[in-house]
């Protein structure tokens, strides 16, 4: 069976979503052995005794391949849709006149509801609605009490149940449901590593996404997805607030102008440089191996661009879920991300931020000149010692491209690791002395053949002068056995 990790697997990381064409156990291990880093669960899709027998399965997956991959739960949030349609499908051209009412029955095929009680209410004339996925556009032409009149600008065929999006339009819609609440109880409950959530618009919804899961002892990290205005607007205090962000484009797309999105893309992925946060790249990555088994050129290309931009992850979402080539979605991800890494190989490291809140300053210093060294005597690989994956964090956002071991003897450490850009983990039993993790590092090289006599690595440890602290880089050459 192909071991990861490998010195020579992509940095950029590999989120997959599980779904019909991908949920059993063997399915879920080529995924692995094919370069995914971490499995997302769609809470918009199926109950908790789905999410139950999946993440068995996943766990399954972690003890047969070794490799601590790791799950992400996505929470659905207030997804706002059409009810039930008179006429299902309803073709509409551009000047036809449509008629949002109260309540859940329609009474003719002009009529449409929603399962927002609140839209008659909050939305005004010269609003716009998009309509399946943002191909169908309304304007609101006419409000009463109970009613409001819609003329269709873009003509498509309407589907009952299909997306409702509300560009500009300000909801009091809350970003958690009380499902959405059980979800995340049911996810810190089982040991979830990280948790997004959907129509964040200010930095207090990650907040009370947090308080839930910080009052059951969970230490997952919340991941804010970016698809409102709202949340552009508030951007940097949203990035503050969260551990980590989802470039979510597909409502994003919707919410802003589609010529709008690839900015915004750059613009969310810069400030999460620049605030040392994890983000991911989502939706629409290689959409054509739904049904193909090669992507487009754009598709390509459009990977690429997210990593040159900064990206840490790109997520694939019906690629893996649904479509005809999950394997061959993650394995074509993962050589446009290794080819594309080529281009770091000789950029200097990230230089050192002036605040790291994640570890001590001394742990930040000595962490970030590791670096500059292993790249000054060539190094083959720089290994992290880490507790609770604050020193790997930090690493990875150094984007330098010798490979970096994150060594830790906590499970849940090193699954969050999986979600660090060029962080390997690797599980060691607890060691007593700098030395001994040299060796340990040197026997696991020897064994996978990636370390030969000559070689050398850097390593980042603590003496244990200065309490939980990295204070030391230690330079070793690997010597003949």
């Amino acid at each position: 069976m192909h071991s990861r990790p490998t010195l020579n697997e992509a940095r950029s990381k590999i989120v997959a979503t599980v779904g019909p064409a991908c949920n059993s156990v063997e399915m879920l291990i080529r995924l692995v052995q094919a370069g995914v880093d971490v499995f997302r669960i769609n809470a918009a899709h199926g109950t908790q005794t789905d999410f139950a027998l999946i993440l068995e399965k996943i766990r399954q997956v972690r003890e047969k391949t070794g490799f601590p991959v790791a799950v992400l739960l996505d929470l659905s949030g207030p997804k706002i849709r059409l009810g039930q349609l008179h006429t299902d499908p309803l073709d509409v051209e551009p000047g036809r006149e449509l008629v949002f009412v109260r309540g859940e029955t329609p009474h003719g095929p002009d009529e449409l509801t929603s399962n927002y009680e609140k839209l008659v209410d909050e939305v005004k004339v010269g609003d716009r609605i998009m309509l399946a996925d943002g191909t169908i556009s309304l304007e609101v032409i006419q409000r009463s009490a109970d009613r409001f009149r819609c003329r269709v600008l873009t003509g498509g065929t309407i589907r009952s149940r299909q997306g409702i999006n509300l560009p500009g339009v300000s909801l009091s819609v809350t970003a958690m449901r009380p499902e959405d609440v059980s979800n995340a109880i049911w996810a810190a409950n089982n040991e979830i590593d990280f948790v997004s959530l959907s129509f964040v618009r200010s930095p207090q919804d990650v907040c009370t996404l947090k308080d839930i899961l910080r009052s059951l002892d969970c230490p997952a990290l919340v991941i804010a997805k970016i698809e409102k205005r709202e949340a552009l607007e508030s951007l940097e205090a949203i990035v503050d607030a969260a551990d980590g962000v989802m470039v979510a484009r597909g409502d994003l797309g919707v919410e802003i102008d589609v010529a709008e999105t690839p900015i915004a893309q750059k613009r969310i992925i810069a400030v999460c440089r620049e605030k040392l946060k994890p983000v991911i790249v989502a939706t629409q990555m290689l959409e054509s191996m739904h049904e193909n088994s090669r992507p487009t050129r754009a598709e390509a290309s459009d990977v690429a661009n997210a990593i040159l931009d900064g990206a840490d992850a790109c997520m694939l979402s019906g690629e893996t879920a649904i479509g005809k080539y999950p394997v061959q979605a993650v394995d074509t991800m993962d050589r446009i991300m290794r080819v594309t890494e080529q281009l770091l190989k000789d950029q200097p490291p990230a230089p050192l931020p002036k605040e790291v809140k994640r570890v001590h300053p001394i742990t930040s210093a000595v962490t970030y000149n590791s670096s500059n060294i292993a790249q000054a005597i060539g190094a083959k690989l720089v290994v992290v010692a880490s507790r609770s994956g604050g020193t790997a964090w930090v690493k990875s956002k150094q984007r330098n491209y010798i490979p970096t071991l994150g060594v830790s003897d906590n499970p849940a450490t090193l699954r969050r690791m999986c979600l660090f850009w060029g962080i390997m983990p690797h599980y060691m039993a607890a060691f007593h002395s700098p030395r001994e993790l040299i060796e340990n590092v040197v026997q696991w090289g020897r064994d996978h053949q990636v370390l030969s006599p000559g070689d050398r690595i850097v390593v980042v440890a603590g003496t244990g002068v200065v309490d939980k602290t990295h204070n030391t880089v230690i330079v070793h050459e690997v010597q003949p056995s």
